[in-house]
């Protein structure tokens, strides 16, 4: 697809997306359209059939009906591995971190990964210039090269979150699902990944995932709100912060979702 191709529409588009477990269905036609550059949030209740959805986006899953759209191109049938090769990145999909590697040498795997390289090719680190150099880009935007050298297990969990993160742009997406990046994370390491959010690249489409609303307004340019599998509300985040509607289908959340919406 073309240079010129690539920078109109929609970066990834679902149309009527279905999917049933027996006779329970989880996503009710579901239509969402992520713009290109987009800072987009999905937010909802617990149960509202958000992790559904973006297994499917993700791949985990397969349709009962309906598609998904990558840059214009049907992905709807392809696997994980298809969409991240593709562009379609989600951050949970990498979670499951290595705890004896350190943040260099998971980086440096990503990396060598993602250019082609096999499996055991990212071991002789030094040897290839152009991955150390992105290995090092990655951990000063992420602020990790004080600790790029210490088993992931030991690292606070704030950090393994921004790892997290730095696994997911190392394997060079167009799209990101940003899934919960602040969950259970305590609140003196917050800061670090808000700040590691919003200083995203803005070439990179994003749709967060996320129950804390005060990043999801900060963040957020679009905010599509999903409840009992099926789209309630979207529109621009003033908006939905404003929307009766939306503050009533969060009654029953935590009070702080509640203020966060206005």
């Amino acid at each position: 697809m073309s240079a010129a191709a690539l920078s109109e529409g929609a970066a990834l588009r679902t149309r009527s997306l279905v999917k049933r477990f027996g006779g329970l269905t989880a996503t009710d036609e579901v239509s969402l359209t992520l713009e290109r550059g987009a800072r987009h949030a999905l937010i909802g209740p617990n149960g509202a059939g958000k992790t559904t959805l973006v297994n499917l986006l993700a791949g985990v899953l397969e349709p009962s009906a309906g598609s998904i759209e990558l840059d214009g191109r049907d992905i709807t049938r392809l696997s994980v591995h298809q969409r991240v090769r593709r562009g379609l990145v989600r951050t949970f999909q990498i979670t499951q971190l290595f705890p004896a590697l350190t943040p260099l040498a998971s980086l440096a795997l990503a990396v060598s990964v993602q250019r082609g390289a096999s499996a055991g090719a990212w071991r002789p680190l030094g040897q290839d210039d152009a991955v150390a150099t992105e290995c090092e880009r990655l951990l000063e935007r992420f602020q990790m090269l004080d600790v790029m050298r210490q088993p992931v297990a030991s690292l606070a969990y704030g950090k393994r979150r921004l790892l997290e993160i730095a696994l997911a742009l190392a394997c060079a997406p167009r799209v990101l699902l940003l899934d919960e990046p602040v969950a259970g994370v305590p609140a003196g390491e917050r800061h670090e990944i808000l700040a590691a959010v919003d200083a995203l690249p803005a070439e990179v489409s994003i749709l967060l995932i996320e129950h804390d609303m005060d990043l999801v307004f900060s963040f957020a340019r679009r905010v599509t709100v999903l409840v009992n599998g099926a789209v309630f509300a979207e529109g621009d985040a003033a908006a939905i912060a404003a929307d009766a509607r939306v503050k009533a289908v969060y009654l029953g959340e935590d009070d702080h979702a509640v203020a966060a919406l206005g």
